[in-house]
């Protein structure tokens, strides 16, 4: 989308820089507001370059991450089923999830013990319909588990998964139904306050806004003082879409599902059921820094796709064949404690950045977006 000569007098109410998981949902919420407000991106949203792609996305209500977390995953929830019915769309999809923990050294996540743990006990603290099946009933059920005897079982009710695409495309779509003006292939080279607005330097132009909100990812760190930016690790992630082995179990009926079977962050994988009969999304995750989006490795070579499957899938999945269809990479921008961080960009209220999700942020966007709109002001 290109400027006419005609619009760089006008000073928008809110800018919204980053239109990615919650970009996009910030946008569609300040448009509800009658603010006049634009969104920025350097790419064209949905796309495969950042922290939201990849088909499908987990969300769960007992997030182990944080109790605080709770009640925004709730309200997603919501909102998501409001976006719906206003699209027609089918972002939601609720098949119930597990969370395995193989009990033989609690796994822990982002430096805190007993992930397991803490989400059973935050269920129980805010009423999220749950249950605790044994391994029996459990691999009666879903036998492509081979969870060893000291393993224990979470199963929640509401949980299931999120088309990431589906969902940024949707809400840029309303965004722009209610007037957002929202301008693509468009970096942000320079955020600089004058007396009354902010002046968002583009490659080829200037936008004034009032209020800035941030939520670029990892290319926050292209807008921190540098004293700030060892806060946040840009960590590479892999998914692979791996072929189904017929005639072991029916991938199509399964929930999603989290399983942490040793004490380190990186020893986990996660996966979906099959949506098309054919392959099962399943990954793990990294916490290794790159230091730069820039600098992630687009490209999975085979011995990355040798190393998942001897340490993550062998002895732990049956009915998966040794082959993988294909394999993405995306990023997480993650904090030490995992805790995501809304903060005034140098002690200015007007101007707000977000980041980082450290990877469990994408359930809890549509929330976020209603939080930032409202913390702006509007």
């Amino acid at each position: 989308m290109s400027y006419n000569s005609g619009m760089e007098a006008e000073i928008f109410d809110v800018a919204v820089v980053g239109l990615g998981a919650v970009g996009s949902s910030t946008l569609y919420q300040l448009s509800r507001t009658g603010a006049k407000i634009i969104g920025i991106d350097r790419f064209e949203p949905p796309h495969t370059w950042g922290s939201s792609h990849g088909e499908t996305r987990i969300t769960r209500l007992a997030v182990g991450e944080g109790e605080e977390y709770v009640s925004l995953a709730k309200r997603s929830h919501e909102i998501w089923e409001e976006v719906e019915l206003l699209s027609g769309q089918s972002i939601k999809t609720r098949t119930g999830g597990l969370l395995i923990d193989s009990g033989q050294d609690p796994w822990s996540k982002h430096g805190s013990e007993g992930f397991w743990d803490r989400t059973v006990r935050f269920a129980n603290n805010q009423g999220v319909e749950h249950q605790l099946p044994s391994l029996a009933e459990l691999t009666n059920q879903f036998p492509a588990f081979q969870i060893p005897p000291s393993g224990k079982v979470y199963h929640e009710r509401e949980a299931g998964f999120l088309r990431p695409e589906l969902a940024i495309q949707t809400q840029l779509q309303l965004a722009k139904e209610n007037g957002a003006e929202i301008r693509y292939h468009a970096p942000v080279l320079s955020v600089r306050k004058s007396k009354d607005e902010f002046h968002l330097q583009l490659e080829n132009a200037e936008v004034k806004a009032k209020k800035v909100i941030l939520t670029a990812g990892g290319w926050i760190k292209d807008f921190l003082p540098s004293n700030e930016l060892p806060r946040f690790k840009i960590c590479r992630q892999v998914l692979h879409w791996l072929e189904i082995e017929p005639g072991i179990t029916d991938w199509a009926s399964y929930p999603v599902w989290m399983w942490g079977f040793g004490p380190q962050p990186e020893d986990f994988i996660y996966g979906f059921p099959t949506l098309d009969g054919h392959t099962v999304k399943i990954a793990s995750e990294s916490f290794l820094d790159v230091g730069h989006p820039s600098a992630v490795v687009r490209e999975v070579s085979s011995e990355e796709q040798d190393f998942f499957w001897e340490k993550k899938i062998n002895g732990k999945i049956k009915g998966l064949k040794r082959n993988f269809v294909r394999s993405k990479v995306c990023f997480y921008t993650v904090t030490d404690d995992a805790k995501f961080v809304i903060e005034p960009m140098e002690g200015n209220s007007d101007f707000l950045f977000v980041s980082a999700c450290s990877g469990h942020g994408f359930k809890h966007s549509a929330a976020l977006g209603e939080v930032l709109a409202r913390r702006i002001g509007f």
